[in-house]
């Protein structure tokens, strides 16, 4: 799909339905999994290479960002459905060439619809390409500290369950097996956040480094401020990142813990019947001569010492704290 964005005075707008034939006036050119023939459409338009999928996916700085003919080519990694639980991280490519802006990309990741709402109702945001550019770069940083947010306040429930106290930690601990998989949700979607912010703070600095676009100060500015937003968001993924680490390795610890205590109770119960289970092995002996066997009480008697020996080692036991 080839969406088309003009200016308009109270926003930008949307061809709809989109032109056979691009418009002069055309200031965003939006491909969303493209086609071939709309891929050359943009390409002869522009008289530029519009990359391939493959080509975005590549990870080399050279292949994400330069300079080719007065057009930067900057290729970032988005995550996107995150609600899911399997979230993406994809690669979206920004093109800025003579004023004009076209992105590809084969997802629809949220910061992009809700770019396209504001700048809709605020023409100042779609004043030029490179205010549409800031425009979208800080609707994605918007969106991974929202993620961010999300995490951290994930890992707080997680926390909160199993570092209670044994009485409330009990439903938590139920299935450790789930506890487990969430961290490792929470992880995941850490590292896709992660890589996202690194190539947006690579994005940045070579589009404020790039003496083929003429910004002004108060967009070189924003690009700056968004270039720090970027580094702190790092340096909290990082944080956030440690935590979940440290999370996974509390829930395992708990896991060797109610582990031990379950072999724990199977070893003193055997100890504890061990006796018992000796004094009934030698009174179910068939001698002859046992002079117990003619005894009224020898029975009873039995009985006796058989609670009593399995008594003796749980008091032991308790005394020494063992249970």
């Amino acid at each position: 799909m080839l969406n088309c964005f003009v200016p308009e005075p109270r926003g930008l707008t949307r061809l709809d339905p989109p032109p056979a034939v691009i418009p002069e006036h055309c200031l965003w050119l939006d491909l969303v999994e493209p086609t071939l023939e709309e891929e050359r459409a943009v390409e002869q338009f522009l008289e530029i290479e519009v990359p391939t999928r493959e080509e975005m996916r590549e990870i080399e700085t050279s292949n994400r960002l330069y300079e080719e003919d007065g057009a930067l080519y900057m290729t970032a990694t988005i995550v996107t459905r995150i609600d899911t639980d399997r979230p993406e991280a994809a690669a979206v490519t920004f093109i800025l060439v003579r004023n004009k802006l076209i992105t590809n990309r084969y997802h629809d990741p949220l910061p992009f619809r809700r770019f396209t709402a504001y700048a809709e109702r605020h023409a100042a945001a779609s004043s030029s390409a490179s205010m549409i550019l800031a425009g979208l770069l800080e609707s994605v940083i918007e969106r991974s500290a929202d993620i961010l947010e999300r995490v951290s306040a994930d890992l707080d429930e997680l926390s909160a369950g199993i570092f209670a106290s044994t009485g409330r930690r009990r439903n938590v601990s139920r299935d450790m097996r789930a506890v487990m998989q969430r961290i490792g949700r929470i992880g995941d979607l850490i590292s896709k956040s992660r890589e996202s912010l690194v190539s947006l703070g690579r994005l940045l600095t070579f589009v404020q480094q790039s003496s083929a676009l003429a910004l002004s100060p108060d967009l070189r500015s924003r690009f700056k401020t968004l270039s720090r937003d970027v580094l702190a968001l790092s340096d909290h993924a990082s944080f956030v990142n440690n935590k979940t680490t440290f999370m996974l390795e509390a829930t395992l610890g708990l896991i060797n813990i109610e582990q031990n205590d379950i072999i724990k109770i199977f070893s003193v119960a055997a100890v504890v019947f061990l006796p018992p289970t000796l004094i009934a092995s030698i009174y179910g002996m068939n001698f002859h001569f046992m002079p117990e066997l003619d005894w009224r009480l020898g029975y009873p008697l039995a009985l006796l010492l058989m609670v009593v020996s399995a008594v003796l080692p749980y008091l032991f036991f308790r005394r020494r704290g063992w249970l």
